[in-house]
């Protein structure tokens, strides 16, 4: 299994302990065993399950994509650059048509998206509002120190302490992400297809030992990336014989991209990979995560669904039937952590159980085999732009 993270600038071992945690309470509340080991595996960073589901026992390497580092360094601005990726944020997507489309297909995504810009400006406001009070007041007072000096001294000040306080309200991080993505109007960075190349390799490289399934998770943005690396991979051609290839996208967040005017490449892949029989795609997405773009069909939404198109199968976590009312209680105000319980455990699993398929004796094309779409599938195709690379 290779799992792709989303923009995370977070140390891959999170996911390590995350798997752990929530594995153990999975198995506890379904019956069955996960135990993690040290990795057996290439790779940078990785660990070894041997699980024993439905009286069968089996062994599965995860190995963590990582691209924590260019994430990170994407961070590292000043506050004048983040407001600077504010403004050319928001033209990327109001300039581009494309915030008025994607409200279209759900609120729960622009409003996080939204989010950061609205906190942004209500922080600033703040500061100018504070800095201006101050520095006059002080002005008025004392004919030493000038009113101007210190309204900006007192502006950067509380701009620094809101920073500071970012781990708790997440406007910087947030922002930083969205202007990851916009930064080229959908393309992608040179850095990030560097190190999809090395993720292609490493995935290529998997097809030829002798294992039942090759299984590829992406979550969040890495969904998108993962659409990418795959049809790279099979327009490369795949080995045989081969392991089973699969692909599970988790709370994807791909027409945030797709919907951009230069993502030529990822509407092309999307296309591409939705009329593959080399792999099984199986997309999971909840209505009760905001972040996600919840049951649409990344395809056919951004208006690339070809004629034969066969992927992917949109799939339903249904928090609200699968977790019990006193779990989504808890959770159901915790717009972030939501956006991670396909990661984690459910105390009421139907049909989707992530330790199951990652570490299960059914491969994703056996345990969802003859298993419609959710009826409540959005494929309305609303992207104003659809030429591909």
């Amino acid at each position: 299994m290779f799992y792709i993270p989303g923009y995370d600038p977070f140390h891959p071992r999170r996911y390590r302990e995350l798997y752990r945690k929530e594995g153990a309470d999975q198995a506890r509340m379904s019956g069955y065993v996960v135990d993690l080991r040290p990795k057996a595996a290439k790779g940078p960073y990785g660990w070894h399950v041997q699980a024993r589901i439905g009286g069968e026992s089996t062994e599965t390497d995860v190995e963590v994509l990582v691209w924590s580092d260019i994430v990170k360094s994407s961070m590292e601005r000043g506050i004048t650059g983040t407001y600077l990726q504010l403004l050319r944020t928001a033209w990327a997507y109001i300039g581009s048509g494309a915030l008025f489309r994607l409200m279209k297909l759900r609120k729960g995504p622009m409003i996080a998206a939204l989010y950061p810009i609205v906190f942004l400006i209500v922080q600033l406001a703040v500061a100018l509002l504070a800095g201006w009070g101050l520095g006059a007041m002080v002005a008025h007072v004392s004919h030493w120190v000038p009113g101007l000096v210190v309204a900006g001294a007192t502006v950067c000040a509380i701009l620094r302490a809101f920073k500071r306080w970012d781990n708790k309200v997440f406007a910087h991080y947030l922002m930083h992400d969205y202007a990851y993505s916009a930064q080229f109007g959908g393309a992608n960075p040179p850095e990030l297809e560097a190190r999809m190349v090395e993720f292609r390799a490493a995935i290529a490289e998997a097809l030829s030992q002798e294992v039942d399934e090759v299984l590829v998770v992406g979550h969040s943005s890495g969904a998108h990336l993962a659409v990418s690396i795959l049809s790279d991979l099979i327009r490369a051609g795949l080995p045989e014989p081969r392991p089973a290839l699969a692909f599970l996208s988790l709370g994807q967040v791909v027409p945030m991209v797709s919907f951009l005017p230069r993502a030529h490449r990822l509407r092309a892949d999307l296309a591409y990979l939705s009329a593959r029989d080399e792999l099984t795609w199986v997309d999971v997405t909840a209505p009760g995560d905001g972040c996600a773009f919840a049951l649409c069909d990344p395809v056919a939404v951004t208006g690339v669904a070809p004629a034969n198109q066969r992927w992917p199968l949109i799939l339903t976590a249904a928090f609200t039937q699968t977790l019990s009312p006193e779990r989504w209680q808890e959770l159901r105000r915790r717009y972030f952590r939501l956006h991670f319980q396909y990661l984690c455990a459910f105390d009421r699993p139907g049909h989707y159980d992530y330790f199951q398929i990652t570490a299960g004796p059914l491969t994703l094309a056996a345990r969802y085999a003859g298993r419609p779409a959710s009826k409540s599938r959005i494929a309305t195709p609303l992207s104003g732009y659809r030429n591909v690379a």
